[in-house]
């Protein structure tokens, strides 16, 4: 079977699906701009944990959650054991390919595993020096209903990332995820892969109803803040929420789903002075592209202005202190260049943004998009590529 394409150059059937020839076009364009003498971080790159679910459920620590998950995989013949609800329509209706063939690309018995072998694969052909690898189904894990489901699978799935997948590469690097529907285990998870190589951070997943400026977190926050590593929220959508169920097309929930989830925690995270209280975690906000924060901004100084009296813990605008908090670049709203100038102007582009593709996600974004904005000169655009990433990091 062929897959559809404009030009025969890009033709591929789908028994002989490969990465680094569907990124021809990301390959011509890195070799066009010279990129492979640019320092890149992908600062956000994703895996699919649940094709290596087998693997995984072994690390699971409690007996009888280990056992009803290997259960509901042999009954299924799928994991049951990750009940993710993701309706939507990503793919748009199955032409972009890149998530579900992967599962059909050959790899190589070279003693790495699977995982380690993909994401090498596009890095190389993208021109990216590390990536940040993250987990995709796992994204929605904070609304399941069982607390002790959520933080078995990410004790779990951290032992299993470390020892089969970033021990493969020190070009790859990763957050631990935190299961903040259990404080505890989140605080024992910070203990845990603190000092562990190749994690740069810990990963609180956005789509979730807990008050992240909760006092039960606060021991987690200053673990975080004096092992000097990175607290991400990263965003996602879904439609199940409430929230979005008056849009009855997938474009309205992709276009405000993903931003709703980071403004409602970045906003708590500001109004409880959780800057203040924490002033050295280094903050990061991803996967919600960057126009939310230009309205963030706006709205909540506008507000601050006229009832700081409720936000006695702050000493300055809140906008400063989104200016002085990180965020990923995918997805770029690159429609309005104007638009995107000032947004980029606004929360001082050249130093808090980092580059992140999101591959193989549909709403990707290669290198490119960002050596291309004419409004930056070149020292900001290697700073958004890699640099911001390597002194955040400590690369």
């Amino acid at each position: 079977m062929e897959l559809p394409s404009s030009d025969d150059i890009y033709s591929l059937k789908v028994d002989d699906f490969d990465t680094a020839k569907l990124l021809t076009n990301a390959a011509r364009q890195r070799d066009e701009r010279g990129l492979k003498d640019v320092f890149i971080v992908d600062a956000d790159s994703h895996h699919y944990e649940t094709e290596s679910v087998a693997e995984l459920l072994e690390y699971i620590e409690d007996p009888v959650m280990k056992q009803l998950s290997r259960s509901a995989l042999g009954v299924a013949r799928k994991s049951r054991g990750f009940p993710y609800s993701r309706v939507g329509y990503q793919d748009v209706g199955g032409r972009i390919t890149r998530e579900p063939l992967r599962q059909m690309e050959q790899t190589v018995p070279d003693g790495n595993h699977r995982d380690v072998q993909l994401a090498l694969k596009r890095m190389d052909t993208m021109g990216i020096d590390v990536s940040v690898l993250l987990p995709t189904p796992m994204m929605l894990m904070g609304m399941h209903p069982q607390a002790e489901f959520e933080a078995q699978v990410a004790l779990a799935y951290n032992r299993w990332l470390v020892e089969k997948v970033l021990s493969g590469s020190d070009r790859l690097k990763s957050f631990a995820y935190l299961p903040f529907n259990d404080p505890e285990m989140a605080y024992r998870i910070v203990q845990e892969f603190k000092d562990v190589p190749g994690i740069i951070g810990f990963l609180v997943t956005s789509v979730r109803t807990n008050a992240i400026h909760e006092n039960v977190y606060a021991k987690t926050y200053a673990a975080i803040q004096e092992a000097g590593k990175v607290l991400s929220f990263h965003t996602g959508y879904d439609w199940d929420d409430p929230t979005f169920g008056s849009p009855s097309r997938f474009v309205a929930v992709q276009a405000i789903g993903y931003p709703f989830y980071n403004v409602v925690h970045c906003v708590n995270w500001l109004c409880n002075a959780m800057n203040e209280r924490f002033p050295d975690l280094k903050v990061l906000w991803m996967e919600g592209g960057l126009a939310w924060v230009l309205w963030v901004i706006q709205r909540i100084d506008s507000e601050y202005r006229m009832r700081s009296s409720e936000v006695p813990g702050l000493r300055k605008l809140p906008s400063e202190y989104m200016r002085d908090m990180y965020y990923t670049s995918q997805p770029l709203e690159a429609g309005d260049s104007h638009l995107l100038k000032m947004t980029m102007k606004a929360i001082d582009a050249g130093n808090q943004v980092l580059y992140a593709s999101n591959y193989p996600l549909p709403d990707m974004d290669v290198p490119s998009v960002i050596w291309d904005l004419d409004f930056l000169d070149e020292q900001q655009k290697r700073n958004i590529l890699g640099e911001n990433a390597r002194k955040l990091f400590k690369l």
